[in-house]
């Protein structure tokens, strides 16, 4: 039928006067106009089909993953199919004996086809990273990266294959040409497969999660994982600024992961309080007495001042000599009140390593340092519970004889001579 239709045309265009060789190509350019005309609308028209008929089945469905395909448009795309086969098939016969037009239309087509088939994997790849990131498991295993290198290779095939139809060669033409070029290839996706190895090395070992908070000091980058591609790890630093990391980079050099610290849910505090060397000395009777007035060492100093008045009394000599017996020192006593003050705070946690320890003495006096592990891990009540515990600290040295240690600044010495 489409066959008469066209001798139809061609002898209506020589009944107007036109020669043979104007009415053949004349009827050739109608006929384009016609296909693509065609085309259009077929396309126009199964796109409604397919949105109206698809939008329903997605409607009435209790699944998500089908409404990341419609809203991706995967399913928009399969209505560009349709004109490519009708182009194909029309060829043949809308074009009878011009077997040059009816391949550069064949050829044309399935190059349509071809791209199309790319699209739709593309888009059909975006939203399967779509639904992969609604399942919880997605922050520990992320995909984007494999899927980017699934669709490098789609592109790079469906380019091969235009490639071949466009230079009439066997696709295996260019593989063999690729090995050829695999020193160039190397150099030009040197940073694709520095990212895919990476990637996969971050994926098995589990070294890096979406929602991780990292810290990248080469980089300055301090904050969360926002997103891991094949290429870069985006990072969402706390000053609200973005920094692009390589992935290969996380593997080659050294950064910090703090999801321990939400593991364990718990945070560890190390800090120090330096104290004057010159204000250490053995506490007196009525230092004694006045330091049972605070609570949490009460029973402690009681105790103490009983095993030590027991011990003393058993040895021969002069206990009017400091030096001689054992006693009481005002950094002991202290060292001991701060070791019983965090067992009493309940954000502490109690159950994880405990130390109120004596480091070596240096230019700054002498340092006691506090370790013990915080139960808030968040930044704000973690840093406003450490402020707590050492603000009490500092202001209740003074009740034990102690000094905190500081380098004189300029007030000090304006003041020297006036005191």
């Amino acid at each position: 039928m489409i066959q008469e239709f066209a001798v139809s045309i061609k002898s209506w265009l020589i009944g107007l006067g036109l020669n043979d060789y104007w009415a053949s190509g004349l009827r050739i350019a109608i006929e384009i106009v016609i296909i693509a005309l065609v085309c259009v609308f077929i396309n126009f028209i199964t796109k409604e089909i397919i949105l109206v008929i698809v939008g329903k089945i997605v409607k009435r469905s209790k699944n998500n993953w089908d409404d990341v395909l419609l809203e991706k448009k995967v399913f928009h795309r399969f209505s560009h199919l349709v004109p490519a086969v009708i182009i194909y098939y029309s060829s043949t016969v809308a074009f009878y004996g011009h077997p040059g037009w009816i391949h550069l239309f064949k050829t044309s087509a399935i190059i349509y086809l071809i791209i199309v088939v790319m699209f739709i994997i593309n888009s059909f790849l975006k939203a399967l990273n779509e639904i992969y990131l609604r399942i919880p498991s997605s922050k520990e295993r992320p995909i984007k990266g494999f899927l980017q290198v699934i669709n490098i290779f789609n592109f790079s095939v469906g380019a091969i294959l235009v490639l071949s139809l466009l230079l009439d060669k066997n696709p295996a033409y260019f593989l063999t040409g690729i090995g050829a070029l695999a020193a160039i290839l190397l150099l030009v996706f040197k940073d694709t497969l520095l990212g895919l190895v990476a990637g996969i090395q971050l994926s098995a070992n589990d070294m890096v999660r979406i929602g991780d908070w990292i810290t990248v000091p080469s980089k300055g980058a301090d904050g969360t994982v926002s997103e891991i591609s094949l290429h870069t790890v985006k990072i969402l630093n706390w000053d609200k600024t973005i920094t692009m990391v390589p992935s290969y980079l996380l593997v080659s050099d050294s950064f910090v992961n703090f999801r321990g610290l939400e593991d364990s849910e718990s945070r560890r505090v190390k800090r120090s309080i330096n104290i004057d060397i010159k204000s250490i000395h053995f506490l007196s009777e009525e230092e004694i007495t006045s330091l049972k007035k605070i609570k949490l060492i009460e029973s402690y100093l009681t105790e103490k001042s009983s095993e030590l008045a027991k011990y003393n009394s058993g040895l021969s000599v002069d206990l009017s000599s400091s030096a001689n017996g054992q006693r009481l020192t005002n950094i002991g006593t202290f060292r001991k009140y701060v070791e019983l003050y965090i067992k009493d705070n309940p954000n502490i946690r109690q159950d994880m390593t405990m130390i109120v320890r004596q480091l070596q003495s240096n230019e700054s006096g002498i340092p006691i340092e506090l370790y013990f592990f915080s139960k808030y891990y968040e930044w704000e009540p973690f840093e406003t519970l450490q402020a707590d515990v050492f603000d009490h600290l500092l202001a209740v040295v003074p009740q034990f004889g102690l000094r905190i240690f500081q380098s004189p600044s300029g007030f000090d010495f304006q003041n020297l001579g006036k005191e």
